[in-house]
Parts: C-alpha cells; structure tokens; sequence
C-alpha cells in the first residue's frame, strides 16, 4: 500500500523530516504490519534525481485487518487532517523477499508498469520473483513485487541500505526518513 503527497515546490521538506522524525515510532509495532518505509524525496535534493516534493510512506501489510485498522485509526485520520485524505494504492503481493532488520534502509526504489497484455500471469510471477532474489543479492534488504488487477499493473519496490542512483532511473527514488518494522 502507498500513498503520495506532492507537495509545493518551494515546501519547506524540514517540516516532513521532523514530522518522519516526531511519528516514525508510532507504527514501529503496529499490529499486522511487515513494514512501513517512511519516505520522501525533496527537489532540492542533488543526489537523488527527481522534480517533485513528495511524502510517499510505503507499507508491507501482513494482512487486511492490519491495513483496515490502520486506515480506520488516529495516525491516517491525522494526516488527512493534515494534508487532505489521499488516494490509497494497494495492491496483491506476489513476492515479498525481506531480510530480517530492514531498519538500515536509507533509499528506495519504485517501479510502477504496465503488465503486457494476454500476459501468462504464472509466468510473470516466476520471473519477478527471480528478479527480486537478484535484487536481494546485490544487497536490497527488500524486495517486494505486487500486482493491481484493476489495471494490470505491477509495482516493484525495493530498500537499500545506501544511495543507489544508478537504479533510480526507471521509477521514482526516495530517501527512507524511518523504517517501521515490529520485532
């Protein structure tokens, strides 16, 4: 699941650092989720190549009530207060390759593509489970890959424990502020 928040080219990205910094904690045990990467990306920003101000959490739910509870709960309920309710992309699963203490996650990686057409879906998964095994040996501490049947798309999401800009040309790169992750 995500959601992004663009925000005002002259944003003040402090405001979303000590807002990670302030709440990051508060999902650090939070009931059925794998994970939550605090993330954003700011304009100004040199090193990571990008032209938008964005507060963009992604989070690995171990199941729907933990989601359902967490959309329903205070912390949503306050950033929507905040900055207006977002649209909320889900989608299913199909790999999710983690090591066990993802809380040295610095940078991510997004992909968002189209699946072809009359694709062999069985196939499809196969091959983006490899690719996620591949991207855990050159040192992703995760590795997830999930598809939206409503559109037939996928989305490959990876965290790393250092800057990699060569890998954030083919989607949206961002800084990971905190990494929620229940013990």
């Amino acid at each position: 699941m995500q959601y992004t928040i663009a925000l005002p080219a002259d944003y003040d990205m402090a405001i979303i650092r000590h807002r990670i910094a302030d709440k990051g904690h508060l999902l650090d045990d939070f009931p059925g989720l794998a994970f939550k990467a605090w993330l954003y990306a700011a304009r100004d920003d040199g090193a990571l190549p990008g032209s938008d101000n964005l507060y963009a959490p992604f989070y690995l739910w171990r199941d729907s009530a933990g989601m359902s509870a967490f959309l329903g709960g205070a912390g949503f309920a306050a950033l929507s207060h905040d900055f207006g309710r977002p649209k909320v992309y889900s989608w299913i699963p199909w790999q999710a390759e983690l090591a066990g203490d993802l809380r040295g996650a610095t940078f991510a990686t997004r992909e968002i593509a189209p699946l072809p057409g009359h694709a062999d879906l069985a196939a499809w998964q196969r091959k983006e489970a490899e690719a996620a095994r591949t991207a855990m040996a050159d040192g992703a501490l995760a590795a997830v890959t999930a598809c939206n049947p409503a559109d037939w798309t996928l989305v490959r999401f990876r965290l790393w424990p250092e800057m990699r800009t060569e890998l954030a040309g083919a989607g949206q790169a961002y800084r990971v502020g905190h990494l929620s992750q229940p013990r």
